[in-house]
């Protein structure tokens, strides 16, 4: 190699090393920066908004002030998933409703569910959250049922002012599941055997090395029906429907259609997220509204979070189908979830 190329070489190498300087450097006065500025002025973690569909220009401006926020729920509902900006995304979605409750220019609230359910903590949370925009805040809230919205998603749906779904949409699935795994007779063709000192009874009710007791079934599937209770009222109130009937009839855990369910009365109509931010607009009486949707806000340490994590990925691939395909599913856990997403 040449001395030119060295020279070369080395005023690159010099290049790079005072660029990582530099970096770690902003991350440093960025990190500083947010952590004063959240002493010091103490507030909540706000989005920002994003339009979404701006509102037309014409001679009825005046008539037409007003906003639309749409907020999304998108898969397996867990306070296990990190959030954007609250510590999970349960607390993303309770920020996302406050925000829009509090906001004197929000007038409505279009909610677009695709989920299959999940946990009923916080399936309950969220529900709470959209129903205190509706009738704490009087501000009307119009679901949207993307291509699957049961169980735990239906239990939140139910928060709304009014339901739209698709006819091909599957929903419902009023239900509770909780499992375990019962392993005792592969402990015994491996010559393994489990040795458990408890305080009483009940404490290890779910294991998976034993028979689980007449007692405890009994117990367990109590608290299943406790939890099923809570969620056929909620549905039987907010839908004004007739509790007994939907306990004999499609409140027994399946899933069904779009179709089935405007005529089981859980939806009011079918609909896209157009025709919901029609809806959305007719309901709050405003006639030209933009609709806005709520984005994280940038985080200088939030894009070196994520450039650290894409460099550690590149090392390592790996596909997991059936991961990707089921959510894990931990014993002992009450969910809202169609029997399908059970192992």
């Amino acid at each position: 190699m040449t001395q030119k190329n060295i020279g070369c070489l080395g005023i690159v190498l010099l290049i790079l090393l005072a660029g990582s300087v530099l970096l770690n450097f902003i991350f440093i006065i960025a990190q500083s920066a947010n952590a004063s500025a959240s002493l010091i002025t103490n507030k909540a973690p706000h989005f920002e908004e994003g339009v979404v569909v701006d509102a037309k220009s014409g001679k009825d401006d005046k008539e037409t002030d007003g906003k639309i926020a749409l907020i999304s729920l998108r898969g397996i509902i867990t306070a296990a998933e990190p959030g954007s900006i609250g510590e999970s995304v349960v607390d993303d979605l309770k920020l996302q409703c406050k925000q829009a409750g509090e906001d004197d220019k929000v007038k409505a609230v279009v909610l677009h569910i695709d989920s299959p359910g999940g946990e009923v903590t916080a399936s309950d949370i969220i529900y709470n959250a959209v129903r205190k925009v509706r009738d704490q805040h009087k501000k009307p809230v119009v679901v949207c049922m993307g291509s699957l919205a049961a169980s735990g998603g239906y239990y939140v749906a139910c928060g709304g002012s009014w339901i739209l779904a698709n006819e091909t949409t599957f929903t419902g699935s009023i239900g509770v599941i909780m499992q375990t795994l019962n392993y005792k007779d592969l402990f015994g063709k491996v010559g393994l055997a489990s040795v458990t000192f408890k305080s009483g009874a009940f404490k290890d009710m779910l294991s998976g090395s034993r028979d689980m007791t007449d007692p405890e079934r009994e117990y367990i599937q109590g608290l299943v029906m406790q939890t099923y209770g809570k969620f056929v009222g909620i549905v039987a109130k907010e839908r004004k429907l007739d509790e007994k009937t939907l306990r004999e009839g499609v409140a027994d855990g399946r899933v069904i259609s779009g179709k089935d369910a405007l005529a089981a009365k859980l939806i009011n109509g079918f609909g896209d997220l157009e025709e919901a931010y029609a809806k959305a607009a007719e309901l709050a009486k405003i006639k030209n509204p933009s609709v806005i949707r709520y984005e994280s806000p940038f985080r200088l340490g939030r894009l070196f979070h994520l450039l650290g994590r894409s460099e550690s990925a590149s090392r390592k691939v790996e596909i997991n189908i059936a991961e990707t395909l089921k959510p894990k599913l931990e014993a002992g856990r009450l969910y809202f979830l169609p029997a399908f997403y059970a192992p």
